[in-house]
């Protein structure tokens, strides 16, 4: 799918459905993942923190979706898509989407990655010890996605499609 650049990957006719965050120097809280988790949660937010900037994520080829997703479990913020990661690899160190919520003043402000992966019959994917969920986004094919709510505490759980703690107000 990836280089079909006159064709967009995003369905933004279908309704989503819905399916605790590292401060620096903090420690894991004790949710639903293991410490293959926690390895890979570390390695993810020291590779995405440079996204903190949306000029960074620009510059990484995430493309600003321009509308802000929620519904009545909470909200998922803004997603910046780089279409061309939306493949059957699930590398988690390069998510296919990264997700802001706008502050009061309208700055962009990191809240979670997104990762998008086209099923083509591969090994359910795994983000560590969890599993992807299977479907999830406005993808108009079989895939794997996963929110992982790395910089916005997510009562839910890290690994949650919807924060409440997010609005798009």
């Amino acid at each position: 799918m990836a280089g079909c650049s006159d064709t967009s990957l995003i369905d933004h006719g279908q309704d989503l459905q819905p399916t605790t965050i590292l401060e620096k120097g903090a420690e894991l809280p004790d949710m639903k993942y293991s410490e293959g988790d926690a390895t890979v949660l570390k390695a993810v937010k020291q590779a995405t923190s440079r996204f903190n900037s949306t000029t960074q994520a620009t510059k990484a080829g995430y493309v600003n979706l321009e509308e802000c997703i929620s519904s009545e479990s909470g909200g998922m913020g803004y997603h910046w898509l780089n279409e061309d990661w939306v493949d059957p690899v699930f590398d988690p160190l390069q998510p296919e989407a990264v997700v802001y919520e706008a502050d009061k003043n309208g700055n962009m402000k990191l809240v979670a990655v997104e990762y998008i992966v086209i099923d083509i019959g591969q090994d359910h994917p795994h983000f560590g010890d969890y599993p992807l969920d299977v479907g999830g986004t406005p993808v108009p094919v079989d895939h794997y996605s996963l929110h992982v709510w790395l910089y916005k505490d997510n009562p839910n759980g890290i690994f949650t499609p919807f924060n409440p703690n997010v609005s798009c107000n």
